[in-house]
């Protein structure tokens, strides 16, 4: 437990985000708009962590959530919140970073490829 006494975000790499993807997960994009359409995840959502709030009430919060970003900061911060309100989140340690380093896919809005 951290000094708050909630426990730590569970922190997922390549291998297990990918494996939970397998089996049904969302993966949940917070970065913003221009880091989104520099290079996505081709299954990613977008919802900017900005944004996250107003957009609660369109995640299943039975379907397990996999939060990434470009480092792994932000969607760490995303993944703690949802966990809070009771969605099952985990936190893609590494991000967009880690996701391209491994050699997956990376798109743009007009499914060109992309960079993180």
């Amino acid at each position: 437990m951290d000094t708050m006494g909630t426990p730590p975000t569970p922190q997922l790499n390549v291998v297990e985000a990918v494996a939970k993807l397998g089996e049904g997960a969302l993966l949940l994009d917070v970065r913003e708009i221009n880091e989104w359409n520099a290079g996505h995840a081709p299954e990613a959502v977008h919802v900017p962590l900005g944004e996250l709030e107003s957009h609660i009430g369109r995640l299943d919060q039975a379907r397990e959530i996999v939060v990434i970003c470009r480092s792994g900061r932000r969607s760490d911060d995303a993944a703690s919140a949802l966990r809070s309100i009771g969605f099952d989140a985990y936190n893609f340690a590494g991000g967009m970073q880690a996701w391209q380093r491994a050699g997956r896919d990376v798109l743009t809005p007009s499914e060109d490829p992309g960079w993180h």
